[in-house]
């Protein structure tokens, strides 16, 4: 294991990593204090300091010791998750799905970010290789975060969407799956199963997404 390569790398993720989950989890915040809750905002976790959303075990110790542990073949990590009284929004279940959606739909908007300062750099011939390699780290963690938090299960975005979209009688029993969501996700990681029936799919779908929307910044850069 060479252990100077994986600082560098940890050095070149940490940025990007941080916004990626600062704005995800203060986007979740924002959207529904606008839409009528506002215990995140009283809680201080609209906000875009990283101290605020970050979860010491989850988010540093959990990560960084699977990165060393695996070589960096394996990550795995959480943020501490923003408070919402879905009770207090003005359309409850519809509500629901517009705060889900705010946290990936931040990540998507950075992955388009960081690509188009990918192309920005490659265009003035910056050869710094510690940026370029930024801003694909960039691309790749906010494409894994939109596409990981998009599976329809609770509690991750994608099952809060999916209660949203359900009938009451359906979106009532996929509810009760969330206390054992956490547990259901983890084992479904570990066995690569949400990698194979989930993640390759959507990441490919989301990376064609952004070659397509990015066609006219690579004629113009």
């Amino acid at each position: 294991m060479d252990i100077a390569n994986i600082i560098q790398t940890v050095a070149i993720y940490a940025i990007p990593v941080i916004f990626a989950i600062t704005l995800h989890e203060a986007a979740h915040g924002y959207a529904a204090k606008k839409l009528g809750d506002n215990t995140a905002y009283a809680l201080g976790r609209v906000t875009l300091n990283p101290i605020k959303h970050i979860d010491p075990m989850g988010t540093i110790a959990v990560p960084l010791l699977l990165y060393f542990a695996t070589a960096g073949t394996f990550l795995f990590g959480y943020a501490k998750p923003v408070p919402v009284r879905f009770g207090n929004l003005r359309r409850p279940k519809k509500d629901m799905i517009w705060v889900a959606l705010a946290g990936p739909g931040s990540n998507l908007v950075q992955a388009i970010f960081w690509a188009i300062m990918y192309l920005l750099l490659v265009k003035v011939s910056l050869t710094e290789r510690f940026f370029l390699e930024m801003c694909q780290a960039g691309v790749l963690v906010n494409v894994v975060m939109f596409a990981f938090n998009l599976f329809p299960l609770p509690p991750l975005d994608g099952g809060r969407i999916l209660v949203g979209v359900l009938p009451w009688k359906q979106a009532a029993m996929v509810s009760r799956v969330e206390p054992w969501g956490f547990y259901i996700v983890l084992a479904l990681v570990l066995t690569q199963t949400i990698s194979t029936i989930w993640m390759r799919p959507v990441m490919s779908l989301t990376y064609w997404f952004l070659d397509t929307l990015l066609i006219p910044f690579r004629l113009i850069f």
